[in-house]
């Protein structure tokens, strides 16, 4: 039986090139119109809310805690444990009427449990994150494009960072479709999968910059088409490494972790996707318009 060999894949990626910036267009457009009808779901962490300080009679688990503040619909909660006893909750909604529902839920499951402290956590602190993670995430951007100038050539780190524009807002739009809370994790996550996103379209673009000696002979489409094949085993190999264990952690990980792993879902498909199709794209129209601009 003969070995498999991926060097001789011809897919004709490139010959769907416009129609996959079509698509990737009309998602990025969709996605701005949900954040900016529907905005986003910001945690405790962003948007202020109540911190309180818990004394139970009995010890308890956190996995236990959040799942009987999940029958008082609040099991996106932060929770963190002093000790076995004491447990402090963060939550937004600082109605009495929900920190009643929060004090039944925990007292039917647990016995008597004590309020010790209450403490209003101020909104400002949440713009102030806000701001702290939009600079880090635009710092870590320009950094790229920087980079990508120099290694490779300009009009290939402008690609890489339109790739990874692309992949940031299609997340944020289906976060803020789904509604899903984005707290101080969701914005590691984001830079987690920017540097996920970037490596694979590295490894393509690095592949087309290994080729570009052959441009005159077989045009840029063809270069470019096979440098993608070139890549294309490892580029699926490495994504559905890293999906099975984040995809574990969505269907197992509980509330918190499971939002944080839908994120890097999301992450992934549309990374793997941007690297094959976005970058090389753009690197393969930039060129055909203007083939002696750097």
């Amino acid at each position: 039986m003969a070995a498999y060999d991926a060097s001789k894949l011809n897919l004709p990626f490139m010959k769907y090139r416009r129609a996959a910036l079509c698509i990737s267009l009309i998602l990025i457009l969709a996605s701005l119109a949900a954040l900016a009808t529907r905005g986003v779901n910001y945690s405790v962490d962003f948007t202020g809310g109540v911190a309180l300080q818990l004394d139970f009679e009995e010890p308890v688990d956190i996995g236990a805690v959040r799942e009987a503040l999940s029958g008082a619909d609040q099991g996106q909660a932060t929770i963190q444990a002093y000790d076995e006893h004491n447990i402090l909750v963060r939550y937004q909604d600082s109605s009495e009427e929900t920190r009643s529902e929060m004090m039944n839920a925990l007292e039917a499951r647990f016995g008597a449990v004590s309020i010790v402290k209450i403490d209003e956590v101020g909104p400002v602190v949440g713009r102030e994150l806000r701001r702290q993670a939009t600079v880090a995430v635009g710092l870590a951007i320009v950094a790229i494009l920087i980079y990508m100038a120099i290694r490779f050539r300009f009009r290939f780190g402008a690609a890489a960072v339109a790739a990874l524009v692309h992949d940031t807002i299609i997340m944020l739009g289906v976060y803020s479709l789904t509604q899903r809370e984005i707290s101080t994790s969701f914005i590691a996550a984001i830079l987690t999968v920017i540097g996920y996103s970037l490596n694979d379209t590295i490894v393509v673009l690095d592949r087309v910059r290994e080729n570009w000696g052959k441009i005159r002979s077989a045009g840029v489409l063809d270069l470019v088409n096979t440098s993608v094949n070139q890549t294309l085993t490892r580029t699926i190999f490495t994504a559905l490494t890293t999906l099975m264990p984040v995809l574990a952690m969505f269907l197992f990980g509980g509330e918190v972790i499971s939002n944080l792993a839908f994120a890097f879902l999301i992450g992934i498909v549309v990374g793997t996707y941007s690297s094959i199709y976005v970058a090389s794209s753009i690197v393969a129209e930039w060129y055909l318009r203007k083939p002696d601009k750097g």
